[in-house]
């Protein structure tokens, strides 16, 4: 009896082994890759508008959003994306980024871009986003476009505020007490 115990006590704990091993974290992504490969922003920060491409030489990159999503695309002109996946905006689970329904524009400023760029599961979350913040619904194949059409303004403006903060931290700081 105690030999039965054992072996079914065993194929317990293995079965719980095994499926704790396959069983996918929320964001392995983040684990995985903390920041973005381009500007460096923490993608735990950014959960919401992260991003994923997985070419088909089997190389992935991580992003912080479609902003540096695009640049990547179009340093690998040679690479195909095999699957890119975006974060929900309000899950902050990762998603087929190319199923999803964007919103583009409104009044809540993007991630490394002026115009939001923003990714939802279904069609009724991404209409109560417009309802709230306005902007556009639109495929995957147009917000890559509008990334590009943003790119040199958002550039110019990342610059500008890089520049700024650089200048910030060498400016001497005031002594206390004076």
């Amino acid at each position: 009896m105690k030999k039965m115990y054992s072996v079914i006590l065993m194929v317990a704990l293995s079965l719980t082994l095994t499926g704790w091993a396959l069983a996918e974290p929320a964001n392995d992504d983040i684990a995985a890759h903390k920041s973005c490969k381009y500007c460096g922003m923490d993608r735990g920060l950014y959960n919401y508008s992260r991003m994923l491409t997985e070419y088909d030489d089997g190389t992935v990159a991580a992003f912080c959003s479609l902003h540096c999503a695009a640049v990547d695309t179009a340093n690998n002109i040679d690479k195909t994306p095999k699957a890119i996946k975006v974060g929900d905006f309000n899950t902050r689970q990762l998603i087929d980024a190319e199923r999803a329904f964007w919103v583009v524009g409104g009044s809540k400023p993007g991630v490394m871009s002026k115009r939001g760029k923003w990714a939802f599961e279904n069609r009724n979350s991404a209409e109560e986003f417009v309802k709230t913040n306005r902007g556009q619904i639109a495929s995957f194949e147009e917000a890559m476009k509008m990334a590009y059409e943003d790119m040199h303004d958002d550039t110019k403006a990342i610059r500008e505020r890089r520049k700024m903060k650089k200048m910030q931290m060498m400016q001497p700081k005031p002594e206390a007490g004076r």
